[in-house]
């Protein structure tokens, strides 16, 4: 695929996570949103439906991935690098979110900013953030190696 290809491909993936984050209150379902904006720290939780925001978090995670792991495969055009990337969502979202269900049923004062992080790695897209430099940086580091092998040894 020709470079200039991939730089739209990735400008409409990026301007779909852009869509889902400036239409966010429209789309899903979450509360905290408002009180996260509104002086939350001497603010008392508001009232939720505890499933509807689970269900609603883990659509906007699922969206957000699949569109993270479309940026990565447009970007590198590589299936293994795709199948770790797609290993380590599973492995955030095994890890991560039963973390997110224990700060939501058990949510006080004193859990607001755990919350606040853990809920942010699941409604935004940091995870591509993180992965892409990763992947170029080990794709640089391959082909600077692969170059130094090709040099004729001297005997």
């Amino acid at each position: 695929m020709k470079a200039r290809y991939r730089i739209v491909g990735i400008s409409l993936l990026v301007g779909m996570l852009v869509f889902i984050r400036y239409f966010e209150a429209r789309i899903f379902y979450d509360p905290l949103l408002e009180f996260y904006h509104s002086d939350y720290l001497k603010d008392t939780t508001p009232n939720f439906e505890t499933l509807e925001l689970l269900l609603n978090v883990f659509y906007r995670f699922f969206l957000n991935s699949i569109i993270s792991l479309a940026i990565i495969y447009v970007a590198f055009l590589d299936k293994s690098i795709l199948k770790f990337s797609f290993l380590l969502y599973a492995i955030l979202f095994v890890i991560a979110f039963p973390v997110l269900m224990f700060l939501i049923f058990t949510i006080e004062n004193h859990n607001f900013l755990a919350l606040f992080y853990v809920r942010r790695f699941f409604i935004h897209p940091i995870f591509v953030i993180i992965l892409l430099p990763a992947f170029y940086y080990y794709r640089l580091n391959i082909r600077q190696r692969n170059k130094f092998k090709s040099f004729p040894h001297e005997s």
